[in-house]
């Protein structure tokens, strides 16, 4: 995503925030509105990978904690021409992962100890090396600011409501306007979100197949870990809703409004744009097994593969 795309959508979610504030307090609340977007946007590009990893109790490992997957991630950095990013963990049992970060240099990769449980290593290398497309692509900056802006939009519209909007006609729309607030404004956050999220994980699919150089692995993975994210709930994903396009899969489990309003294309036509990339390559397409199930660890990241032992990541 190139750094125009990432100015535009980063104006139209301060003019959504500007709304926001005109409909709480009027014009003034507009002014308001936009310096506080302003100081979020700056602190944003510094610190929002920081709040996102800390959103989903992420935590840093190293060669010593976690050698195995620390190795496979430098071994799909240096493929893909990339520094090595830093590693995190996250304690959560539903497979899945993300990248952020500003840019290459100050990136980093999360996943959870479920993707390590539930793959195998060419699943989990497929999977990374998604994220490292992200990374390669300049997805993350946008992907992370994005997550920051839309959840403070939500915020402020639950703050609109708790004061009752601004009752002067002259200045703002009041107690409609206020209503108005708290159920568009949460739904155009997605809506911008949603607008860029179809390209960017296709995308993403098709170079992060490349770099692991195993289209049917990411196509096994994607099938697995959406299998997996209909069975088990992420916690800090439902707490943290406008984080959900930064996974490789939509980590809410499917209630009402989540089919509705999907960050992600669905994994059938991601699957099925990987098979025809398996094929350009010369490999044999993936062919659908059944899909993981709460408790069953497969391949050697995971206990029932490998007659108990711990996983690699410690």
């Amino acid at each position: 995503m190139n750094y125009l795309r990432t100015t535009i959508l980063l104006a139209g979610l301060t003019a959504l925030f500007m709304g926001v504030g005109y409909l709480i307090g009027g014009a003034g609340g507009a002014v308001i509105a936009l310096l506080i977007a302003a100081a979020m946007n700056l602190a944003s590009y510094w610190n929002a990978d920081k709040l996102v990893l800390s959103m989903h109790d992420a935590h840093e490992v190293d060669a010593r904690t976690a050698p195995d997957l620390v190795r496979l991630v430098a071994e799909l950095a240096q493929r893909a021409g990339l520094p090595m990013p830093r590693v995190y963990l996250m304690d959560n049992p539903q497979p899945n992962a993300f990248a952020t970060g500003r840019n290459p240099q100050h990136a980093a990769v999360a996943v959870t100890t479920g993707l390590l449980q539930m793959l195998s290593r060419e699943e989990v290398a497929g999977v990374i090396a998604h994220e490292l497309a992200h990374i390669r692509n300049h997805d993350t900056l946008t992907m992370t600011i994005t997550a920051t802006i839309a959840g403070a939009i939500s915020m402020l519209a639950q703050f609109g409501m708790f004061f009752g909007g601004h009752r002067d006609s002259n200045q703002g729309l009041g107690v409609i306007g206020t209503l108005l607030m708290v159920i568009l404004a949460p739904i155009a956050a997605m809506l911008v979100q949603m607008a860029i999220s179809r390209t960017r994980e296709y995308a993403a699919d098709n170079l992060g197949a490349r770099i692991s150089s195993r289209p049917d692995a990411l196509a096994s993975a994607l099938h697995k870990i959406s299998g997996a994210a209909q069975q088990i709930e992420n916690y800090s994903a439902e707490r943290n809703p406008a984080t959900a396009h930064l996974f490789i899969v939509n980590p809410l489990t499917h209630h009402g409004i989540d089919n509705l309003f999907s960050t992600h294309p669905s994994v059938e036509n991601r699957i099925a744009a990987l098979e025809r990339l398996a094929m350009e390559m010369g490999q044999g397409g993936f062919r659908q097994a059944a899909p993981a199930y709460p408790g069953r660890a497969s391949g050697p990241w995971g206990n029932a593969a490998d007659g108990g032992r711990r996983s690699p990541w410690g």
